[in-house]
Protein backbone atom coordinates (compact mmCIF):
# COMPACT_ATOMS: atom_id res chain seq x y z
CA UNK A 1 0.00 0.00 0.00
CA UNK A 2 1.36 3.44 -1.26
CA UNK A 3 1.94 6.13 1.93
CA UNK A 4 1.12 9.45 1.63
CA UNK A 5 3.90 12.22 2.65
CA UNK A 6 4.37 15.05 3.91
CA UNK A 7 6.99 16.55 0.83
CA UNK A 8 4.39 18.70 -1.23
CA UNK A 9 2.87 20.41 1.38
CA UNK A 10 6.21 21.36 3.70
CA UNK A 11 7.49 22.59 0.62
CA UNK A 12 4.22 24.95 -0.46
CA UNK A 13 4.03 26.27 3.38
CA UNK A 14 7.46 26.85 2.93
CA UNK A 15 7.16 28.77 0.09
CA UNK A 16 4.01 31.00 1.21
CA UNK A 17 5.58 31.61 4.37
CA UNK A 18 8.73 33.08 2.60
CA UNK A 19 5.80 35.35 0.23
CA UNK A 20 3.50 36.57 2.62
CA UNK A 21 6.96 37.30 5.43
CA UNK A 22 4.43 35.06 8.38
CA UNK A 23 3.57 31.91 8.90
CA UNK A 24 1.21 30.08 5.98
CA UNK A 25 -1.64 28.00 6.55
CA UNK A 26 -2.75 25.76 3.82
CA UNK A 27 -6.14 23.16 3.60
CA UNK A 28 -5.94 19.66 1.96
CA UNK A 29 -9.33 19.20 0.41
CA UNK A 30 -11.19 16.07 -0.90
CA UNK A 31 -14.46 14.61 -1.88
CA UNK A 32 -16.26 11.34 -1.47
CA UNK A 33 -19.33 9.99 -3.00
CA UNK A 34 -19.18 12.08 -6.58
CA UNK A 35 -20.31 8.59 -8.27
CA UNK A 36 -23.14 7.46 -6.13
CA UNK A 37 -26.72 7.28 -6.98
CA UNK A 38 -27.84 8.31 -3.48
CA UNK A 39 -27.13 10.83 -0.41
CA UNK A 40 -24.77 13.83 -0.43
CA UNK A 41 -21.78 14.32 -1.63
CA UNK A 42 -19.01 14.89 1.21
CA UNK A 43 -15.15 16.85 1.70
CA UNK A 44 -13.09 16.55 3.92
CA UNK A 45 -10.86 19.55 4.86
CA UNK A 46 -7.80 19.85 6.83
CA UNK A 47 -6.16 23.00 7.97
CA UNK A 48 -2.12 23.09 8.52
CA UNK A 49 0.62 25.18 9.17
CA UNK A 50 4.37 25.52 9.81
CA UNK A 51 4.00 25.09 13.39
CA UNK A 52 1.43 21.82 12.88
CA UNK A 53 3.45 18.93 14.23
CA UNK A 54 4.38 16.07 12.01
CA UNK A 55 1.80 14.35 10.08
CA UNK A 56 0.72 10.87 11.64
CA UNK A 57 2.47 7.69 10.60
CA UNK A 58 0.50 5.57 7.88
CA UNK A 59 -2.16 8.07 6.16
CA UNK A 60 -3.04 6.92 3.08
CA UNK A 61 -6.18 7.47 0.58
CA UNK A 62 -9.05 6.66 2.59
CA UNK A 63 -10.53 4.52 -0.08
CA UNK A 64 -7.15 2.01 0.08
CA UNK A 65 -7.77 1.77 3.98
CA UNK A 66 -9.90 -1.35 6.01
CA UNK A 67 -12.60 0.50 7.80
CA UNK A 68 -11.43 -0.26 11.18
CA UNK A 69 -8.37 1.75 10.32
CA UNK A 70 -10.29 4.14 8.88
CA UNK A 71 -12.16 4.97 11.64
CA UNK A 72 -9.88 5.04 14.20
CA UNK A 73 -7.64 7.68 12.35
CA UNK A 74 -10.21 10.24 13.05
CA UNK A 75 -9.68 11.24 16.40
CA UNK A 76 -6.02 11.25 15.64
CA UNK A 77 -6.38 13.63 12.28
CA UNK A 78 -8.46 16.00 14.59
CA UNK A 79 -5.86 15.93 17.45
CA UNK A 80 -3.07 16.17 14.81
CA UNK A 81 -5.08 19.27 12.73
CA UNK A 82 -7.75 21.32 12.77
CA UNK A 83 -10.34 19.21 10.10
CA UNK A 84 -13.89 19.33 8.99
CA UNK A 85 -16.70 17.84 7.12
CA UNK A 86 -19.27 19.55 4.56
CA UNK A 87 -22.27 17.88 2.82
CA UNK A 88 -23.89 19.01 -0.70
CA UNK A 89 -27.35 17.97 -0.81
CA UNK A 90 -29.30 15.42 -2.86
CA UNK A 91 -31.42 18.71 -3.32
CA UNK A 92 -28.68 20.75 -5.03
CA UNK A 93 -27.51 17.64 -6.89
CA UNK A 94 -30.58 17.81 -8.30
CA UNK A 95 -31.27 21.14 -9.10
CA UNK A 96 -27.56 22.18 -9.72
CA UNK A 97 -25.46 19.68 -11.03
CA UNK A 98 -22.73 18.11 -8.72
CA UNK A 99 -20.56 20.70 -9.48
CA UNK A 100 -22.87 22.33 -7.37
CA UNK A 101 -23.03 19.71 -4.88
CA UNK A 102 -19.43 19.71 -4.44
CA UNK A 103 -18.85 23.28 -4.26
CA UNK A 104 -21.68 23.51 -1.66
CA UNK A 105 -19.96 20.39 0.26
CA UNK A 106 -16.08 22.64 0.14
CA UNK A 107 -17.76 25.68 1.22
CA UNK A 108 -19.36 24.24 4.28
CA UNK A 109 -16.14 22.61 5.50
CA UNK A 110 -14.31 25.61 5.29
CA UNK A 111 -16.82 27.61 6.94
CA UNK A 112 -16.30 25.34 9.77
CA UNK A 113 -12.31 25.72 10.29
CA UNK A 114 -11.05 28.02 12.76
CA UNK A 115 -8.74 29.59 10.16
CA UNK A 116 -8.66 31.01 6.81
CA UNK A 117 -6.52 29.44 4.08
CA UNK A 118 -3.69 31.07 2.20
CA UNK A 119 -4.08 28.16 -0.03
CA UNK A 120 -5.92 24.93 -0.69
CA UNK A 121 -4.77 21.48 -1.88
CA UNK A 122 -7.34 19.82 -3.96
CA UNK A 123 -7.57 16.63 -5.03
CA UNK A 124 -7.66 16.11 -8.28
CA UNK A 125 -7.28 17.66 -12.09
CA UNK A 126 -10.38 20.25 -12.29
CA UNK A 127 -10.83 23.35 -9.75
CA UNK A 128 -14.65 22.53 -8.94
CA UNK A 129 -14.45 24.41 -6.01
CA UNK A 130 -14.03 28.38 -6.57
CA UNK A 131 -17.28 28.68 -9.19
CA UNK A 132 -17.84 32.42 -9.26
CA UNK A 133 -21.64 32.04 -9.05
CA UNK A 134 -20.86 31.00 -5.02
CA UNK A 135 -18.44 33.89 -3.94
CA UNK A 136 -20.67 36.54 -4.11
CA UNK A 137 -19.22 39.31 -1.31
CA UNK A 138 -16.71 36.66 -0.48
CA UNK A 139 -12.85 36.50 -1.69
CA UNK A 140 -12.35 33.18 -4.09
CA UNK A 141 -9.73 30.61 -1.65
CA UNK A 142 -6.30 30.28 -3.83
CA UNK A 143 -6.74 26.67 -5.11
CA UNK A 144 -4.06 24.06 -6.41
CA UNK A 145 -5.08 20.86 -7.83
CA UNK A 146 -3.15 17.71 -7.40
CA UNK A 147 -3.37 14.95 -9.00
CA UNK A 148 -4.05 11.76 -6.83
CA UNK A 149 -3.24 14.03 -3.70
CA UNK A 150 -5.18 11.52 -1.46
CA UNK A 151 -2.22 9.25 -2.33
CA UNK A 152 0.89 11.68 -2.49
CA UNK A 153 0.13 14.59 0.73
CA UNK A 154 -0.64 13.71 3.87
CA UNK A 155 -3.16 16.49 4.22
CA UNK A 156 -5.29 15.29 1.77
CA UNK A 157 -4.69 11.80 2.48
CA UNK A 158 -6.58 12.88 5.82
CA UNK A 159 -8.93 15.07 5.14
CA UNK A 160 -10.32 12.18 2.73
CA UNK A 161 -10.39 9.92 5.58
CA UNK A 162 -12.96 12.69 7.51
CA UNK A 163 -14.76 12.56 4.33
CA UNK A 164 -15.35 8.99 4.03
CA UNK A 165 -15.63 8.05 7.37
CA UNK A 166 -18.35 10.89 8.10
CA UNK A 167 -20.34 10.34 4.82
CA UNK A 168 -20.20 6.25 5.05
CA UNK A 169 -21.75 6.78 8.71
CA UNK A 170 -24.38 8.99 7.45
CA UNK A 171 -25.43 7.02 4.53
CA UNK A 172 -25.85 4.10 7.00
CA UNK A 173 -28.41 6.12 9.03
CA UNK A 174 -30.51 7.70 6.37
CA UNK A 175 -34.03 6.59 6.20
CA UNK A 176 -34.48 3.55 3.38
CA UNK A 177 -30.56 2.31 4.25
CA UNK A 178 -32.11 -1.07 4.95
CA UNK A 179 -34.02 -1.17 1.64
CA UNK A 180 -31.45 0.03 -0.50
CA UNK A 181 -28.38 -1.89 1.03
CA UNK A 182 -26.98 1.36 1.67
CA UNK A 183 -24.94 0.08 4.85
CA UNK A 184 -23.17 -2.21 2.48
CA UNK A 185 -22.91 -0.05 -0.70
CA UNK A 186 -23.32 3.83 1.06
CA UNK A 187 -25.10 4.68 -1.81
CA UNK A 188 -23.20 3.47 -4.91
CA UNK A 189 -24.52 1.37 -7.64
CA UNK A 190 -23.64 -1.74 -6.29
CA UNK A 191 -26.12 -4.91 -7.50
CA UNK A 192 -28.31 -5.07 -4.80
CA UNK A 193 -29.08 -1.47 -4.81
CA UNK A 194 -29.71 -1.71 -8.60
CA UNK A 195 -32.24 -4.50 -7.86
CA UNK A 196 -33.84 -2.49 -4.87
CA UNK A 197 -34.32 0.99 -7.58
CA UNK A 198 -36.10 -1.69 -9.92
CA UNK A 199 -38.44 -3.34 -7.36
CA UNK A 200 -38.88 -0.25 -5.44
CA UNK A 201 -38.21 3.26 -7.28
CA UNK A 202 -36.20 5.97 -6.53
CA UNK A 203 -36.04 7.39 -2.82
CA UNK A 204 -36.31 10.61 -1.62
CA UNK A 205 -32.62 10.59 -1.19
CA UNK A 206 -31.46 9.28 -4.57
CA UNK A 207 -30.21 11.33 -7.50
CA UNK A 208 -33.43 11.54 -9.66
CA UNK A 209 -31.69 13.96 -11.49
CA UNK A 210 -29.74 11.14 -13.12
CA UNK A 211 -30.32 8.48 -15.30
CA UNK A 212 -30.42 5.76 -12.51
CA UNK A 213 -30.25 2.34 -13.62
CA UNK A 214 -33.00 -0.13 -12.63
CA UNK A 215 -35.28 2.71 -13.02
CA UNK A 216 -37.34 3.52 -15.95
CA UNK A 217 -36.93 6.55 -17.81
CA UNK A 218 -39.58 8.22 -19.81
Amino acid sequence: MKLATPDLEQQVLAELTEQLGRPAIIVGMDEVGRGALAGPVAVGAVAITTSTPEAPVGLADSKVLRPAVREAYVETITNWAPGAVGYGSVDTINRAGIMAGLREAGMSALAQLPVVPDLILLDGVADWLTGNDLFTGFDTPKVRTVVKGDLTCTVIAAASILAKVARDELMVGLDGADGYSWKSNKGYASPAHIDALSRLGPHVHHRTAWQLPGVTHE
